[in-house]
């Protein structure tokens, strides 16, 4: 049987990632992938991804919307983009996308399948049932237009794909992994992501395989008036989502108090004040790095060594890089690029052989956790506005522009 792992409300945003954080989420991810394939192996990111706890606070870290649908889309191109150029190296391939590019995902695979020798056609047939299954078979009012298709180079996956209902705005994100799938049509998902809807008709639930069998009975014997008659009287009432965990991802865009375990935070805050300059400055750090990069660094660590629980509140990943959208704040570039400078620095050092610098942010992490429960520090508002009153100086950026420039500005109009 499939495991499922919970649901959580998305709310659809429009617009898109600006080049400047498209192309560092690329980087980002990628190395964060090269991080856990490194430490646990290609199996457990595959794991990851099928978790929708997991994948938004990956989004999250990467400064994508903490809240929204559109982190399914960001991560899986980023993941897309970033991956390509190692892909054959780290032995995981990434296929499928939106719109038009979840209609080549067969194409891709079959292509895949030759290049690697891997069942290409098995995996075709599989991305074409997690489709129909997801389309037809749970029918809850949502039109799938993402695809993303993850495979390794033993030709296990991991399938993310999103519907969207234009008329609530909302989104469901819905996620497999094929180490937990035995029958694509008796509970094959490892998690469904999105808001009740109501009534949902799931012909997926293992308590349906009579409904199934029933159907075959009735097309074949009792043709579609007799059908429809059947149908009327089915109680199609579910049962069972009340019992799983369930994330809602609200409709605001600011980060509030309440979307933080303000413990965690204050365990990463006091892990890297503490710590950081004392047991990295030579280990892992270069000169100049202070205590901000290493509070990012510790989100980052946890994304990568976090187990399933620590994903409840992923707001709190957020302010690592902040936001495109300016929430909780502008992406400070300083701190993010050197982020990326100092976690590329460990992986390529643990190619070599070198595990230390991998092994400080794993410390770093196991601190934050030990920290957590006496740590005391700021609200997450005032954190928040601290944040912001340094953005200008950190390169803050956002798709309204730089910080610096939008300070000047709203300078100009309060002399004028």
């Amino acid at each position: 049987m499939a495991k499922r792992t919970g649901s959580a409300d998305l709310p659809l945003h429009g617009g898109r990632v600006p080049a400047w954080l498209a192309q560092r989420m690329s980087t980002l991810g990628a190395i964060i992938t090269e991080a856990i394939v490194h430490h646990y192996g290609r199996d457990a990111f595959l794991e990851r991804l099928s978790h929708p706890f997991w994948f938004q606070s990956f989004g999250a870290v990467m400064g994508m919307d903490w809240h929204s649908s559109g982190i399914t889309t960001s991560v899986i191109g980023a993941l897309k983009r970033g991956l390509a150029a190692r892909q054959n190296e780290l032995g995981i391939y990434v296929c499928g996308g939106r719109g038009n590019q979840s209609r080549k995902t067969p194409d891709e695979l079959r292509s895949l399948g030759n290049r690697i020798g891997i069942d290409g056609d098995g995996l075709t047939r599989a991305s074409r049932l997690v489709a129909k299954v997801d389309s037809a078979a749970v029918q809850d009012g949502f039109d799938l237009y993402l695809h993303g298709f993850f495979v390794t180079a033993e030709g296990k996956w991991a399938v993310v794909q999103q519907g969207m209902n234009g008329d609530k705005k909302q989104a469901r994100r819905y996620h497999w992994h094929s180490a937990s799938v035995r029958d694509f049509v008796d509970e094959p998902h490892s998690a469904i992501d999105g808001p009740a809807q109501g009534e949902i008709i799931n012909l997926t639930d293992h308590r349906a395989d009579k409904a199934r069998d029933a159907q075959l009975t009735l097309l074949a014997e009792l043709g579609p008036d007799r059908i429809l008659r059947e149908f009327e009287a089915l109680d199609t009432t579910p049962a069972a989502q009340a019992e799983l965990p369930h994330l809602i991802m609200p409709s605001h865009h600011d980060v509030r108090p309440k979307d933080v375990f303000a413990r965690r935070l204050h365990g990463t805050l006091a892990a890297a004040a503490e710590f950081g300059p004392v047991d990295y400055a030579d280990l892992l750090l270069t000169p100049g790095v202070g205590t901000r990069t290493v509070r990012s660094l510790a989100m980052v660590a946890e994304v990568v060594h976090g187990t399933p629980y620590r994903f409840k509140d992923p707001a709190r990943f957020s302010l690592a890089h902040g936001g495109k959208d300016r929430h909780p704040y502008p992406v400070p570039l300083k701190v993010y690029d050197e982020t990326i400078r100092v976690l590329k620095s460990a992986v390529q050092s643990a190619k070599l052989g070198r595990d230390e610098e991998l092994g400080a942010l794993r410390r770093l992490d196991a601190q934050a956790r030990l920290l957590e429960s006496v740590a005391k520090g700021p609200d997450v508002d005032a954190f928040i506005a601290g944040e912001r009153a340094v953005s200008a100086e950190l390169d803050g950026r956002s798709v309204l522009g730089w910080e610096r420039d939008l300070q000047e500005s709203a300078g100009d109009k309060k002399v004028s």
